[in-house]
This record gives structure tokens, C-alpha cells and sequence, in this order.
């Protein structure tokens, strides 16, 4: 049985359709399963976001130490800066920190209004991700699931959302990769590639991503597939019924892979699935060993 093959069958076996690309960042190396259709990133856009704020910190067009308040207004709800009960005054760099690590939907819509939302598209474009598309940051995001739904604010939504059918659902722009912030698995490892070989920008700012990568909180998937001497370096992205994490692992040995994997749950909408985050660790492990045994 191929090594895609093998990787089908996990994520069959718990009732996903996956679309899944796993590169050597140094021979090139890959293996894919839809690996070049079109597919909705939700957080994992924070990539990028956080690389071109390392670009202009770097560059010393901004001050990573500036400080900014987070204020009522500015909360999208969810986890990190989002939950807190009074304003909060932190840095550019670690709102960085919170969007890469915990991804912070409040932290990432402010550091993007700081270095310039239309900038991100000129990014893309600068890098030749030519797949890319960034329709805006986690504001817009939540703004247009709240128009679908008819919704005008957080109570509205909560009260709505339950109440949808999944077609219903399922019909919202921000699963559209047409509709919303999308590229493809391919596309993301390349962006990935780019930032491990330092050709994303200055060798500082290429540093600053790898590192936050490496501090995110979340472990239940690729993650969940290694063993602990492998160094896990991701960022996770969530909606309801999707699952996907972007990221690279480096082995002992020195190997270096690039993996993004973007799962879709077959039926029902629920947020915690550890089956198939779980199935994401096993697929990603099982692609990386293939990788491997092609030398």
C-alpha cells in the first residue's frame, strides 16, 4: 500500500476528507493528497501576519516593543487577550506571541491593523504564493459569519448559530475558499520552506516566526504523531467541523518537512473532534516517514 494510500485510510477511519502535502524542505521531496485545491486557512493566515510584522521589525520600520492597549471594543472572543475581563497593555512582539501561540483572534486583528492589512496581499505576491488569498483578519472573518446568519452582535450569534442546519452552516462564506482567506497545502509548505531556508525575508525576522512556531500551546496534532525528539514547530486553524495545522518538524538527524494538513469532518460540527486531531498526528507522522524512506 502507497503512503498516501496508508494516510487515506486514517483519516477515513474517522470520517474525514483531507486534503494533506508534505515536503523535504531540503531535497524537495513530496507527497500530496489534493494537494493543490483551494482550501480556507482561518488562523493559519497568522503565518503570514506574524512574518511581515518580523519584516518591518527587522527593517526597524516599527518598534516591537510598542505598547498597545487591548480595550472591550478591540475583544473578539476566544482564547488568550479575547478573554480578559479588563483592558491589557502589551507589545507589538507579544501580541505576536499570543496570536502565534494561543491563537488570539483579538492580538492578531490588532498587530494586523499596526503593520497594514493591505500589505499581507502585497506579501503573498512578493513571495510568488500566487494560490494565496487574504480576504482580511479575524475581524472580517467573524463580521461576515455574522452576516450570513443574520446576526448583529457576539449574543445574537451564540443564540443563532446552534439553531442552523448543517447545510445551513456549510453554506457560510468562511468555508468558501472562494469567499474568504484561502491558499493551498502546497502553497502554505512553500511560505514554510521559504522561512527554514530564510528566503521569506532577512534571516532575523525568518527567526522570529520559527520561533514563536515553536512555543504554540496546542499539541493534540501533528504533534501528537511524534516522539519527543522531534521538534514540532505549528499553528493550528479552527472552524466548525474543520481541523488543519500547518507546520515543520525537524528530526535529530537534521531532516527538515513541511507539513499542512486541512481536515473536514463528513457530517456534524462539532469543535473538539480528538479522534481526528489525533488522525492528523498519525497521517503527518506516517507522510514524514515516507519522505524518509525515500532516501
Amino acid at each position: 500500500m502507497s503512503t498516501p494510500q496508508r494516510i487515506a485510510g486514517i483519516f477515513d477511519a474517522v470520517g474525514v476528507d483531507a486534503h494533506l502535502h508534505a515536503v523535504d524542505i531540503d531535497s524537495r521531496a513530496e507527497i500530496g493528497i489534493k494537494a493543490d485545491e483551494h482550501v480556507v486557512l482561518a488562523s493559519i493566515f497568522k503565518i503570514l501576519l506574524v512574518l511581515e510584522f518580523a519584516r518591518q521589525a527587522a527593517a526597524g520600520q516599527l518598534d516591537p516593543t510598542e505598547r498597545v492597549v487591548v480595550r472591550a471594543a478591540d475583544r473578539l472572543g476566544g482564547w488568550g487577550t479575547g478573554g480578559c475581563a479588563d483592558d491589557a497593555e502589551l507589545s507589538l512582539r507579544d501580541l505576536a506571541y499570543f496570536a502565534m501561540a494561543f491563537t488570539d483572534n483579538t492580538a492578531a486583528d490588532l498587530l494586523m491593523r499596526r503593520v497594514g492589512a493591505d500589505v499581507l496581499p502585497l506579501l503573498a505576491a512578493e513571495l510568488g504564493l500566487t494560490a494565496t488569498r487574504i480576504t482580511g483578519g479575524p475581524r472580517q472573518l467573524l463580521e461576515s459569519m455574522y452576516a450570513d446568519v443574520g446576526a448583529r452582535d457576539d449574543a445574537e450569534f451564540v443564540a443563532i448559530f446552534p439553531t442552523l442546519t448543517e447545510e445551513r452552516v456549510r453554506a457560510l462564506s468562511v468555508f468558501d475558499p472562494a469567499r474568504t482567506t484561502s491558499s493551498t497545502p502546497r502553497e502554505v509548505n512553500r511560505l514554510l520552506g521559504m522561512i527554514w531556508r530564510d528566503e521569506a525575508g532577512p534571516p532575523a525576522a525568518t527567526a522570529i516566526v520559527r520561533g514563536l512556531l515553536a512555543r504554540q500551546i496546542f499539541w493534540t496534532r501533528i504533534q501528537s504523531g511524534f516522539p519527543p525528539d522531534v521538534r514540532v514547530y505549528a499553528k493550528t486553524g479552527t472552524l466548525p467541523g474543520l481541523h488543519m495545522e500547518a507546520g515543520v518538524v525537524e528530526y535529530p538527524d537534521g531532516g527538515r518537512y513541511a507539513l499542512s494538513i486541512f481536515a473536514r469532518a463528513r457530517s456534524g460540527q462539532q469543535a473538539r473532534r480528538i479522534d481526528i486531531d489525533l488522525a492528523m498526528g498519525e497521517a503527518a507522522r506516517t507522510a514524514v516517514e515516507g519522505l524518509r524512506d525515500q532516501h
